[in-house]
């Protein structure tokens, strides 16, 4: 009985170490600049669009995200996806810096366009699905 229970404490434990990594709280730009002291330096999502071109300072690639119209420097240390550039919009997870004039992050993801019209007429020699046609 003592070795289930402990089991069961250890998988209770896994459950909770994976929980809170899935618990992040998601700001918009602007809701983030507006709870900037509450948030403090606690980890969060940062929601915008990539303002101008981002810049790159040896550790870190500087950027600035804007949503409804408020603009927030990002200091990302981490990869970069490749779909990454000027007017997309991106997640990026991290913290506001002690000072609170920009937010560091070491995770980023870009949400990609969804427009697939026309998919078929400029990928004329995409893969259909049919394992027999795979070159």
């Amino acid at each position: 009985p003592l070795i289930v229970l402990g089991l069961l404490g250890v998988a209770v434990a896994v459950i909770l170490v994976q929980a809170k990594g899935a618990s992040l709280y998601f700001k918009n730009a602007d809701e983030a600049v507006a709870q900037k002291e509450s948030l403090g330096t606690s980890r969060f999502r940062l929601q915008g669009t990539v303002v101008g071109k981002p810049k790159d300072q040896g550790t870190a690639t500087v950027f600035k995200v804007q949503y409804n119209g408020v603009n927030v420097t990002v200091r990302h240390t981490g990869s970069e996806p490749a779909l990454f550039k000027a007017g997309i919009p991106v997640v990026a997870e991290g913290h506001w810096n002690a000072q609170g004039t920009a937010f560091d992050s070491d995770r980023l993801l870009v949400k990609h366009d969804a427009d697939y019209e026309d998919y078929d007429e400029k990928n004329p020699t995409r893969v259909d699905g049919d394992p027999s046609n795979d070159k």
